[in-house]
């Protein structure tokens, strides 16, 4: 069984930071593409960052300059270090890992966890 654990949400004040963690446990193999989603009261979910196996990256345009995506393969853990937050960013974010074969694809989304930010 895999499970996608997360930390580090929480209240941060407009211009403050805060670093995600997920950390994948349980799982026997190597994820494709590990993620960032956000969804935000009365707003549909979406990507904020991606990342590949090999280190791509993704990111939407409303955080570009201010969000790092970056993973530990050797752990299976991705992070998500937020810089410069607006209250626009609070959202449940919730991780998402990806495992493609060629004929299929699985995939795994954490619990979400809260993160609000104050004017």
């Amino acid at each position: 069984q895999v499970q996608l654990v997360e930390s580090g949400g929480g209240l941060a004040q407009a211009g403050g930071s805060l670093r995600l963690s997920c950390a994948a446990s349980g799982s026997i193999f190597s994820f494709d593409a590990m993620e960032w989603y956000r969804q935000a009261p009365g707003k549909q979910r979406e990507l904020v960052a991606s990342i590949s196996s090999g280190g791509s990256t993704y990111y939407r345009d409303s955080v570009k300059g201010r969000f790092t995506i970056s993973r530990d393969n050797a752990k299976n853990t991705v992070y998500l270090k937020m810089n410069r937050l607006k209250p626009e960013d609070t959202a449940v974010y919730y991780c998402h890992a990806v495992k493609q074969t060629v004929v299929t694809s699985y995939d795994y989304w954490g619990q979400g966890t809260q993160v609000t930010v104050s004017s």
